[in-house]
């Protein structure tokens, strides 16, 4: 009798042990920057793990480092992020306690851009017109990757125009003023931005190729993230949102929704879409 009691005491601990880490497989701490492409991809992955039956946590950063840094001590789990140039450095310091998990959408591009009107359409014409664009290229703000390449662009071309320092809204009322006017203007920008869905701006050639090529973003996770949580990792490989999506919901937001109603606006609108992703059979 004490045998099969020691038995039955051993398997309920078992049962215990297995409950408790399936439970905690349902909870998910997801990392992200409070970006305008990062956010709405943050935003729909959440609701579909959700739908799931996960309890998905957001911890927002504000820089790189200190976000591959918490995926790095596990303090997050997962994290979407540009591997290929944006976030390169953190990527390669930190990938033997990282692992790519999936792709989650592609196209990332920045460079400088003009209005549809302006009869350029190669950075190699920029000096030959300076005087139009008032001798400047209206950047954004100092330190960013958009504004330390066009920098280098500066130099590489041999531009006449100078690079002004800013911030992102000083940025977007020029262009905005510059297109009302129908005045030419040049300004470093970057799709998916919803700036790109309400201006009529057309990105100048780079024969040089100083500016990266599309870049594509992945679901990082801590290492071991995978194999603790398949189904997870099966959900999270089944979601790929659109650039031209993110921008449209980006889009929203600028029209004066918060991010988390354009979010649901635009899952509402894609039911069809978030059923196929979610054609996964449960564990």
């Amino acid at each position: 009798m004490k045998m099969l009691w020691k038995a039955f005491c051993a398997a309920a601990m078992v049962g215990a042990t297995i409950l408790s880490a399936h439970a905690e497989e349902k909870t998910i701490t997801m990392g992200t920057m409070s970006w305008e492409d990062l956010t709405p991809i943050t935003g729909i992955t959440k609701k579909v793990l959700e739908d799931k039956g996960y309890t998905v946590k957001v911890v927002e950063f504000s820089e790189w480092g200190i976000a591959y840094a918490a995926l790095s001590k596990g303090d997050i789990q997962i994290i979407t992020s540009q591997t290929d140039y944006v976030a390169q450095d953190y990527w390669e310091k930190s990938k033997n306690r990282l692992e790519k998990i999936s792709p989650v959408s592609h196209g990332l591009y920045q460079a400088i851009a003009v209005p549809d009107y302006v009869t350029i359409d190669s950075m190699e014409q920029l000096n030959d017109n300076a005087d139009k664009f008032g001798g400047k290229i209206v950047g954004i703000e100092p330190g960013s990757g958009l504004m330390r390449d066009t920098g280098n662009a500066v130099k590489e071309y041999g531009l006449k125009l100078q690079l002004v320092e800013g911030s992102t809204a000083a940025m977007t009322a020029a262009l905005k003023s510059a297109i009302d006017r129908q005045e030419w203007i040049a300004v470093t920008i970057w799709e998916p931005s919803w700036m790109m869905q309400k201006y009529p701006v057309k990105f100048l050639k780079d024969p040089k190729g100083i500016y990266p090529p599309p870049q594509s973003y992945y679901w990082i996770g801590h290492k071991g993230f995978s194999e603790e949580n398949p189904h997870a990792r099966e959900v999270l490989a089944s979601v790929y949102v659109p650039l031209a999506d993110i921008t449209a919901i980006n889009g929203a937001v600028s029209d004066g929704k918060t991010m988390d109603q354009a979010v649901a606006d635009w899952i509402g609108s894609h039911s069809d879409l978030i059923k196929r992703w979610e054609n996964i059979k449960d564990e």
